[in-house]
């Protein structure tokens, strides 16, 4: 399929680009050719990276929040985005077998209601909203220096992604059918 160009006379200018070639189009600033988009997004609760200092916490963006790693444990996801309100907070790693467990430490501590549909999941979240959101944190914190097996995931390794569209690769150990 051929690409159609908006159609300056041979010869004239682009008024909008004063160019001669009508396909150019200026994109925002020309002076700001590697200025990046937009700065670099803040870290809500970062308190909680000053508390892990020691362990040497790194942080990955994750879902449009920041997922917060000791080594190669997921220990917390901090979200501060709104739309719930509800969910905003620390998000903790842990499984099924600790709730009731860190629920007695942590009575503001609840599921994620964008999880699972609100179900139940391994994770659990200090909301920002409750009245003891400050010090049931930095308990949680405590509770990860002191190396609690109760929070922390290794994430599960993931296979090779499919290509574009999801399309399926076929794995090494089958053959793929030709058609033909």
């Amino acid at each position: 399929m051929k690409r159609s160009w908006p159609t300056v006379p041979a010869g004239a200018k682009n008024p909008v680009t004063n160019s001669r070639y009508p396909h150019l189009v200026p994109r925002g600033d020309p002076n700001a050719i590697f200025a990046t988009r937009r700065g670099a997004r803040r870290i809500p609760f970062d308190f909680v990276l000053e508390e892990l200092a020691d362990l040497s916490p790194w942080t990955r963006p994750m879902f449009g929040c920041h997922a917060v790693y000791i080594e190669e444990k997921i220990v917390f996801v901090l979200r501060d985005k709104g739309d719930p309100h509800c969910d905003d907070g620390v998000w903790i790693a842990t499984t099924t077998e600790h709730h009731e467990q860190l629920r007695r430490e942590f009575p503001s501590m609840r599921s994620i209601s964008v999880l699972a549909a609100g179900g139940v999941t391994g994770w659990q979240v200090l909301p920002s909203e409750s009245v003891d959101f400050e010090d049931s944190v930095l308990r949680a914190c405590a509770l990860v220096r002191n190396g609690d097996v109760r929070i922390g995931k290794v994430p599960k390794k993931r296979d090779s992604r499919p290509g574009k569209h999801g399309a399926k690769r076929p794995s090494a150990g089958r053959k793929s059918r030709v058609r033909g």
